[in-house]
Formats: structure tokens, C-alpha cells, sequence
């Protein structure tokens, strides 16, 4: 039974390195897909999104969800609200990567658990620890500091951030699992981008055509690059702790800061680099403050629920299905559907991308209080 245990852990450990991986390092895709534009790389995006995942859902014949939402005219209204966010989310990541901005795009991501803290004490008047408060003062000088050091707003991090932080912030009253999420979402984007492609090859401007065989595969991989990390994340998120999970959501920042450095060779003069460090040191505040709290509320609950207590909820981020540039977040309790891709290709279309705990500490910081809406919000991926 141990051996087993660890082997699932393993296991989980490898699916959400790949996920966080394949974030990261999203940056290296977009640009092979030139000399397509942004716009027309997003709409292939929503296009052969929906034809990846809905033909994972005719394999594992999963379609109750659709009537149950069609019958619900409000949360149908915020599925459309979620698609149109994510949209705006969607198409600035791809421009910015593809217009020499990667580094701006990952500061977006670096500060989006601020911003999501920030919108909870705005809109639903959450209580922060000292220490929230902290952090998020950091993390708004640091956004001052590098309003100077770019001589403008970091508006494409600001963008990122905001449409992300509500993006979550709907996607938690829909409550569906990441697949369906993104069978949903992208449901509602496809006659629109359908539309924009025809439109586009009526004008003689559409490449997917006219660039040969191997670009036109490239756009219509799009969809597998949205949903590939989805799946591999719901696999990991039953597997290993939140803890765990909440710590690897830095990877993909991460290495997209150091791809825009290092690969695309994007300037770092030193204001920029004491504008990061402002962001750095926010989130450690913030990391550590929510370890404290995880530890306080797992000796307070007990053994069993220790393992599940997560940096995650503690951080008041939810550890949700993709979401950001990548792929729309899964909703509460799904990822207790996922199943394993490297374990098998039906495992991998049960994965429902979303794993959230409740009973552990909230944004209030009192163990046992379950993480208030406000401050839960689904981890930035590209």
C-alpha cells in the first residue's frame, strides 16, 4: 500500500511538472505560428479547442452537463461572461509573446494571487491577515516602480492579472469541471471565431491555407496546446498536496521571465529588476505566511486532513484546471474525477482539471473556516 502511495505520488509529482512545464514554456509556440496575427491564432485557438475536448467528451460520453447548463439561464450567462474574460486573457498573451513582451506577459501571472486578494477585499470586503497586506502593499509599489521603469502602466501584466483574477472569480459561482469548462467556453467562442476565420480567407488574409501543410498544423495543434496541460494538471491534483501544487504555480512564470531574458533577449535595466524583486518579495511574504497558516490549521484538524491543507487555499488561490492563456480553470471538487493521462488514455479524458479543499484555512485565517470566494481563484497559467 506505501509503494502504491508513492508511486501515485510520483506519478502526481510528473503530471504537474508537465503542466507547469508546458505553461512555462508555452512562449516558444506562439511564435511558430507566424506570419499568422494574434487575432487569427486565437480564433484557431477557440476553434480546434472545442474540437479536441468535445471529441474527448463523445470517448467517455460525458454530455449530462450540457443539458443541466442549457436549463440555467444564469449560470449559463456567466459561462458567457467567463468565455468573453478569457477571451480578452487569451488574445494579450498571445500578442504580447508574440511582440517581444514575455517578460511583461510573466509579470502578469507573477502578481495575479495579489490581484486576487486585492479584488476580495474590493468587491466582497474580505478580512486580510497582516501579512496579506503586506504583500499586496509590495506588490502595488512594485507595480509604481515599474510604471517609471517602463515609462507606462504595465498594462499587458495589469490585463493578464485582472482578466484572470475575474475570470476565476466567475468561474467559481459556474462550478464545472476543467474539460467541460472548456467545452463550454469555448462552445460559446466558436461561431465568433469561425466567423472571423471566414471573414478573414474571404479577404485573402487567412493563413492557415496559404502556408503550407506543416503551419496549418501547427494553428490546428493550438487545441491540444490549451488542453494537453489541462489534463495533465487534473491528474496531479489528485495526488499530491495543495501545498505542493500551490509551489509548482510558480514554475511557469518563472520560466517565461527566463525565457524573455535569456531566449528572446528582452531588456532588464535596473529599475525593472527592483520592480521584480518588489513582486518576488511580495510573494514570499505571501508563501510564507500561508505555510504558517497551513501548518496552524493542519495541527488543528488533524493527520488526515493535514496532507490536504494546501498553500493554495491558504494563499486564497484556488488550485483550479488551466486557466489563463492555457485553458479555462475546472470548478470546485472536480478534481477528484481526474485520472492519470500517463496511466492510460481513458484516465486521461475523465480528467476534470480542478482540485479545491474545503475546511482548510481561508483568507480570514482561521483553521477549519472554509476559503471565502473572494479570495479563491485559479492558478495563472498561459
Amino acid at each position: 500500500m506505501a509503494g502504491t502511495s508513492r508511486s501515485e505520488g510520483r506519478t502526481g509529482l510528473l503530471n504537474g511538472l508537465a503542466a507547469y512545464g508546458m505553461w512555462g514554456l508555452v512562449p516558444l509556440f506562439w511564435p511558430l505560428l507566424k506570419p499568422a496575427g494574434a487575432i487569427e491564432i486565437l480564433a484557431h485557438r477557440m476553434v480546434w479547442s472545442l474540437a479536441f475536448v468535445a471529441a474527448a467528451l463523445l470517448v467517455v460520453r460525458r454530455w449530462a452537463w450540457a443539458g443541466e447548463l442549457l436549463r440555467q439561464p444564469r449560470r449559463l450567462g456567466l459561462v458567457v461572461i467567463a468565455a468573453a474574460v478569457i477571451t480578452v486573457n487569451w488574445g494579450v498573451y498571445i500578442w504580447a509573446v508574440n511582440s517581444g513582451h514575455v517578460v511583461e506577459a510573466s509579470l502578469g501571472y507573477f502578481i495575479n494571487p495579489l490581484v486576487t486578494i486585492a479584488m476580495g477585499v474590493l468587491i466582497l470586503k474580505e478580512r486580510l491577515r497582516p501579512v496579506q497586506w503586506a504583500a499586496v502593499g509590495v506588490g502595488f509599489t512594485a507595480v509604481l516602480v515599474l510604471t517609471i521603469g517602463y515609462g507606462r502602466p504595465p498594462w499587458i501584466s495589469l490585463t493578464l492579472a485582472f482578466s484572470f483574477a475575474t475570470y476565476g472569480l466567475v468561474k467559481k459561482k459556474v462550478n464545472l469541471g476543467g474539460v467541460e469548462s472548456l467545452a463550454a467556453e469555448t462552445a460559446i467562442q466558436f461561431l465568433p471565431a469561425l466567423g472571423y476565420l471566414l471573414w478573414l480567407s474571404a479577404h485573402g488574409g487567412l493563413t492557415f491555407a496559404t502556408e503550407g501543410t506543416g503551419h496549418a498544423a501547427l494553428l490546428a495543434s493550438t487545441g491540444i496546446v490549451t488542453a494537453l496541460p489541462l489534463v495533465c494538471f487534473g491528474a496531479a491534483a489528485i495526488r499530491v498536496p495543495l501545498s505542493t501544487l500551490g509551489l509548482l504555480q510558480y514554475l511557469a512564470p518563472v520560466f517565461q521571465f527566463l525565457l524573455g531574458v535569456l531566449y528572446f533577449g528582452e531588456a532588464m535595466p535596473p529599475e525593472r529588476w527592483a520592480g521584480f524583486a518588489l513582486v518576488w518579495l511580495a510573494l514570499v511574504l505571501l508563501t510564507g505566511d500561508a505555510l504558517r497558516t497551513s501548518r496552524r490549521g493542519a495541527r488543528a484538524l488533524g493527520p488526515e486532513t493535514a496532507q490536504l491543507t494546501g498553500l493554495g487555499v491558504a494563499t486564497g488561490t484556488e488550485v483550479a484546471g488551466p486557466a489563463g492563456p492555457a485553458g479555462p480553470p475546472g470548478s470546485a471538487g472536480a478534481g477528484r474525477e481526474a485520472e492519470s493521462v500517463t496511466s492510460g488514455a481513458t484516465g486521461a479524458a475523465r480528467v476534470s482539471g480542478a482540485a479545491r479543499v474545503s475546511g482548510a484555512p481561508g483568507a480570514s485565517g482561521m483553521p477549519g473556516a472554509p476559503a471565502s470566494e473572494a479570495g479563491t481563484a485559479p492558478l495563472a497559467k498561459p
